[in-house]
């Protein structure tokens, strides 16, 4: 006899060999879903390199005889690594409408540095650019022209080296209101070994702006317009001239001292005295915000022998 339950599994067997979707009917377990797998992030590109800047040089009225440090400066430049070239402040308009195409050309920091009517066309440049909104990123004045126009806002670095009693310079450049750039202005009037035409010939300015040229890149990246404060000093008769390019504001901590805050900083206390409008001597608050000069490059000790005037007419060093 045969066994019904052998019956029902032939039978469904029979079935299943005649209708094979019957099997795909039957519910199956489902599958746990894939889980995509998670690409790791691409590591950031590296930061493209700045390209070296472009340095344009111009000379003052009668530049061959009195302008003169600009052509060795431009030399120093040169010997650096750059391409620095020189220019008579009469061809102006005519090197600047050349920078600004060179600049849409191919983009590279634009550097411009004059000498008494060259400084003042390095302003005049420096407008011409802020039409097309094109940065600089760095200008230098050595005792421009009276009639010099104020910084405007695409200028990213301001120095001033001045004269303020110079008949033939003696340009106070100012900013225009809003200027949130870099800003520092030095007067050399109390040194009476300075004139109008040896003030560009300094080798130990020479060497500072050449450190600062190198140092551009660097210090854009490290140094925001944010929290830069403008500079307005005043340079005694018988110290060294620090080229800063800006202040910084600091809070003061129990205990700190002028001359404390001076030798921390590396800077003297006469310049934080006038950055502050204070007493060389002046009681400091804890809590209180004051302002300091802000080195662009460290210190050079080698430095310390050298004057804000051509080395034969230089008188002794204060000390710092």
């Amino acid at each position: 006899m045969i066994d019904p339950r052998r019956l029902v599994v032939l039978a469904a067997c029979v079935l299943l060999a005649l209708n094979p979707g019957m099997a795909a009917a039957s519910p199956a377990k489902p599958k746990p879903a894939a889980i995509p797998a998670v690409a790791p992030p691409l590591p950031a590109p590296p930061a493209e390199p700045l390209p070296p800047p472009k340095i344009y040089l111009f000379r003052g009225a009668m530049g061959p005889i009195f302008s003169t440090g600009i052509d060795r400066l431009s030399e120093k430049l040169n010997k650096a690594g750059f391409s620095a070239d020189v220019y008579e402040f009469t061809l102006c308009r005519l090197i600047g409408n050349r920078a600004i195409a060179s600049y849409k050309e191919s983009p590279a920091p634009i550097v411009l540095m004059g000498h008494s009517m060259g400084g003042l066309c390095s302003v005049l440049i420096s407008e011409m650019a802020a039409k097309e909104n094109i940065p600089i990123s760095l200008v230098i004045t050595i005792d421009p022209a009276h009639a010099t126009d104020d910084v405007p806002l695409n200028v990213e670095r301001f120095i001033n080296i001045f004269l303020s009693d110079s008949v033939l310079g003696g340009g106070d450049v100012v900013a225009v209101p809003g200027f949130r750039g870099h800003y520092a202005s030095y007067d050399l009037k109390l040194n009476s070994r300075v004139s109008h035409i040896n003030i560009e010939k300094s080798d130990d300015i020479h060497r500072q702006i050449v450190d600062m040229v190198t140092q551009l890149p660097r210090i854009q990246a490290a140094q925001t317009e944010a929290d830069a404060v403008p500079l307005r000093l005043q340079v005694p008769a018988d110290t060294l001239v620090e080229l800063w390019d800006s202040g910084v504001r600091i809070p003061v901590r129990t205990g700190d001292t002028m001359e404390s805050i001076a030798m921390a900083h590396r800077v003297p206390v006469w310049a934080i005295a006038q950055s502050n409008s204070l007493a060389e001597n002046a009681t400091l608050t804890p809590g209180q915000s004051i302002i300091i000069p802000r080195h662009l490059t460290p210190p050079d000790a080698a430095a310390a022998a050298a004057m804000a005037v051509p080395p034969a007419a230089a008188p002794s060093g204060r000390k710092k």
